[in-house]
């Protein structure tokens, strides 16, 4: 406890602050949250969402794992996309990789990790299925960032070929699901041109109605 003492100075000094700006700040949080965003992260502890985005608390749910991957077997994942788009009510989600991403790079090497490397084999999966534009690249770095984007890009996908989103366009709500990158160089995000916001941008392969 005594260890972890600056934190809880950090956090009372954080409190004040917000306090200064709006007295009933917390009052209103307590109550409900009504966020906009659903972000999809990376673990990384470079990449605070709320900071990022410039939002305050209250106006982003969040979910990160190791490389901000969203496998159909990931229930922790999906509970929480069907918890902020059925519940919350949020219209925007937001899949972020990061270019110098671990998970990526351990992904492309050949040494055993222990457990992670069954988490990993998903980006593993993204390298066999973009072998052919990866194998064009010589460059290990621009190749490594490559893949960074093109796990972002597959990520996206996962997410709009389930049931919770799709149900969501069938009911034609209003649901986008985009795919960023942020460099931790320079500070900045990079839109990967990623929008899907109809079930008519998803293959028919994936496409799947609900039974009334």
């Amino acid at each position: 406890m005594r260890e972890l003492k600056t934190l809880f100075e950090n956090n009372r000094a954080w409190a004040k602050r917000i306090l200064e700006n709006d007295p009933e700040a917390f009052l209103k949080l307590s109550k409900e949250q009504k966020p906009k965003y659903l972000w999809i992260g990376c673990s990384d502890s470079r990449m605070p969402a709320n900071e990022i985005l410039g939002l305050d608390p209250g106006e982003v749910f969040v979910h990160r794992n190791v490389a901000n991957l969203c496998p159909h077997t990931d229930f922790n994942c999906l509970s929480v996309l069907q918890f902020g788009v059925e519940y919350l009510g949020v219209d925007q989600v937001i899949v972020c990789g990061h270019y110098g991403c671990g998970g990526v790079k351990a992904s492309m090497e050949t040494t055993q990790l222990g457990l992670i490397d069954n988490w990993l084999r998903n980006i593993r999966d993204v390298s066999s299925r973009e072998k052919e534009e990866l194998s064009q690249i010589s460059d290990p770095e621009a190749k490594y960032r490559r893949l960074v984007e093109l796990n972002v890009l597959h990520q996206v996908m996962n997410v709009c070929h389930t049931t919770i989103v799709q149900n969501a366009w069938a009911e034609n709500r209003k649901l986008s699901i985009h795919g960023w990158v942020y460099d931790l160089e320079t500070g900045l995000l990079k839109d990967l041109s990623a929008c899907i916001s109809s079930i008519e941008q998803v293959d028919e392969t994936y496409r799947t109605l609900k039974l009334h």
